[in-house]
């Protein structure tokens, strides 16, 4: 009898598993990636933390911090060994999380007065080599810089950032990478001698379908976040959210089997809908508002139940977005620092609350 018992536990377990990963393929997290003095806290925090939630994809923004063989150049200090990205790799397969690597492309080559490694060691990739870098970063300022790009059309730019793509995701082991593609403000510039007067629309998406294309060819799938792919008059969402420079016309134009990750922080923006509607697989991301994020997978679930055949599966799920740096977010998240009701880890532990209920 007990062993009859034992079984019917086992199998209504799995099942109930079984039917609450149907229900929402993805339950990720993104964080950036430790550094590797911060490596240990990390892997335990995936190993207890994550594992016990139920998370099942971690994308881990990594950028430069890894020790590049092929780009040795681009090296952040103290960046994660391939012996590090082992560890990860091992942790996540012991709990079936599915593990994505970003590196920010396109977009973000700055932040604030500092300059990214790509254009600090190529700055002749720079979209806007005419704006100079403030001594004081302040926003608004009169060259509208928020963070620099690098030029799509530049010969030689894509030589550099495949084999930082390529290498990245063999140390992964991964079948996925997400470019970031976020935000960008400057693309098309009038100064650039080979993109002034191009579409924005086509720039942007001719980028997103290059990269997604280079990954196909090793069976990866490409994830970026959706906002410059959103009109941000028509919805009135703003050019933080969405596109205020006309690139939002790319979500008829990039390859479907791309994966959009539909941000929104202030508000529980509705917008998955839109790209499930466009064709495109969605995954909805909240910051650290947790009657938001709560909000946005209700609607994910309801989007889910009365959605058709064909759109049902393009609602991917949920994923919490971490901003503060991996360090921070432990500290705040095992109390080691005051954490308010609106906050990174108070978002996080609502949203899982959630879908684990």
């Amino acid at each position: 009898m007990k062993k009859i018992i034992l079984v019917f536990l086992l199998l209504t377990g799995v099942l109930g598993f079984a039917k609450a990963q149907d229900v929402l393929p993805v339950r990720g997290l993104c964080i950036a990636a430790p550094d590797a003095d911060h490596l240990d806290p990390f892997i335990k925090f995936i190993d207890e933390e994550l594992s016990s939630r139920k998370v099942n994809t971690l994308v881990l923004r990594v950028d430069f911090n890894y020790q590049f063989k092929s780009r040795p150049e681009l090296r952040e200090k103290n960046a994660l060994s391939k012996k590090d990205v082992q560890q990860l790799v091992a942790v996540c397969k012991r709990h079936n999380i599915r593990l994505i690597p970003q590196i920010n492309l396109l977009g973000h080559q700055s932040w604030a007065a500092k300059i990214g490694n790509l254009l600090k060691v190529y700055p002749q990739f720079d979209e806007t080599p005419h704006v100079q870098m403030p001594e004081k970063y302040e926003w608004p300022n009169a060259d509208g810089l928020y963070c620099k790009s690098y030029c799509p059309l530049h010969p030689e730019v894509h030589n550099v950032v495949f084999d930082l793509v390529d290498e990245i995701c063999d140390a992964f082991e991964t079948d996925a990478f997400h470019a970031g593609m976020d935000e960008v403000f400057y693309i098309g510039d009038d100064k650039c001698p080979r993109c002034a007067g191009l579409d924005k629309a086509e720039l942007f998406a001719n980028e997103v379908n290059k990269i997604s294309n280079h990954l196909v060819l090793k069976k990866r799938q490409l994830w970026i976040w959706g906002d410059r792919l959103l009109d941000g008059k028509t919805t009135g969402l703003g050019l933080w959210e969405a596109s205020m420079n006309n690139t939002h016309r790319a979500v008829d134009l990039i390859n479907k089997n791309v994966m959009i990750c539909d941000w929104h922080y202030d508000r529980p923006d509705q917008t998955a809908v839109y790209f499930a509607m466009k064709g495109l697989s969605v995954i909805t991301c909240p910051w650290k508002k947790p009657d938001n994020a709560i909000a946005q997978t209700r609607d994910l679930l309801e989007s889910r139940k009365y959605a058709t055949s064909a759109l049902k599966p393009r609602f991917q799920g949920m994923m919490q977005t971490i901003w503060s740096g991996a360090n921070s977010f432990l500290d705040e998240f095992y109390g080691r620092k005051a954490a308010g009701p609106e906050s990174e880890s108070a978002c996080f532990k609502a949203l899982f609350n959630e879908l684990n209920k």
